[in-house]
């Protein structure tokens, strides 16, 4: 395993990240403590310091488990949580249970740090925009936990890219903590992504941390084989059976599982992107930390970008166009070295 600084940062992270949505049997399809044990310590044997949960994740237990993991070796780990979501359904008027508020923050995150058994959190995300909670109101109260040593920085997940880019503008013109990452859903199959928010992360030095890269199963081809493990979905979607299917022949040929062939993709999608591995055994670990030996040539990059039959739209089709290109300058942009792809 090799280290990344995590975007606008000093802190070093390695090329993958443990995704610990799988945390904790309690919704039916996870792993349980033992098996979540054993996966943390081989993730960390091959050098992964990068550590994901949430504070929802199998309600709580995931949390707890990592606790658990980390605890002999604390500093040695990078750990990032979520807050926004809440874990008890409760009464429809205990409004403040969720969301991104100053009030569910500091709830959220004080839960976080006793279900971790610790006494700071390395990287907090705010999990999902609300469209309710004021920009000012999220920056001002995680700058507050950052003063106070119980976070050190901070991270939007799926959020739109002109909520993130005005929270950094904002950030930096008040003195307050900027984010430093992002997390969305990325891979061979789903590459919305790049229309706005890569691009964004580009431009403003945010880490990508890229999630759902298998696609649920569906690039691995899991669901096109008889199957009685617990399972997230009962089944896949035409076009998701032939993406596995795309996926499945350039692993064929390169002598790679799916699975390591789709993480690959995502690897080589720049420097600043890092997928999060989201497990449920010790074999599905193993299998995809061999993306780490996996090189995409770039005709089998060309291959697998053709899966989803995905264009960027407009404005980004337009601008990069040759036609538009030719009206800005001419012939003269084949002569520039330094343009900006964004």
């Amino acid at each position: 395993m090799r280290y990344k600084l995590l975007g606008h940062s000093g802190l070093r992270v390695s090329e993958l990240c443990l995704g610990t949505m799988t945390f904790g049997d309690d919704w039916g399809w996870g792993a349980d403590a033992a098996t979540s044990q054993q996966m943390f310590e081989r993730f960390a044997a091959a050098g992964g310091n990068f550590i994901d949960t949430a504070n929802n994740y199998t309600i709580g237990s995931s949390e707890r488990i990592v606790g658990d993991c980390i605890r002999a070796e604390r500093d040695r780990y990078v750990v990032a949580t979520k807050y926004t979501l809440r874990l008890e359904s409760g009464n429809p008027h205990d409004m403040n249970l969720g969301g991104n508020s100053r009030k569910s923050m500091l709830r959220s995150v004080e839960a976080s740090l006793r279900r971790l058994n610790t006494d700071y959190i390395d990287l907090l995300y705010l999990h999902m925009w609300d469209f309710t909670t004021p920009v000012d109101e999220v920056l001002q109260a995680v700058t507050q936990l950052i003063a106070s040593g119980k976070v050190l920085y901070f991270a939007f997940s799926d959020t739109p890219a002109w909520v993130v880019s005005y929270a950094i503008a904002k950030a930096e013109s008040h003195g307050w903590s900027r984010p430093i990452a992002m997390q969305v859903p990325y891979s061979v199959l789903s590459r919305d992504a790049e229309r706005d928010i890569l691009p964004m992360a580009r431009s403003h030095d945010l880490a990508l941390l890229a999630w759902g890269v298998l696609s649920g199963g569906a690039l691995t081809g899991k669901y096109s084989q008889p199957d009685d493990t617990p399972r997230r979905e009962a089944s896949v979607s035409e076009r998701e059976a032939a993406a596995g299917a795309a996926v499945a022949a350039v692993a064929r040929e390169l002598g790679r599982t799916p699975a390591q062939v789709a993480i690959a993709w995502v690897r080589q999608q720049g420097s600043n992107v890092i997928p999060i591995l989201g497990c449920r055994s010790l074999a599905q670990l193993e299998d995809n930390l061999g993306c780490l030996d996996v090189h995409l040539e770039q005709q089998h990059m060309a291959q697998l970008n053709e899966i989803a039959g995905f264009t960027v739209g407009f404005p980004l089709r337009f601008l990069h166009s040759a036609h538009v290109r030719n009206l800005i300058f001419g012939e003269g942009f084949a002569l520039l070295d330094n343009h900006r792809s964004v």
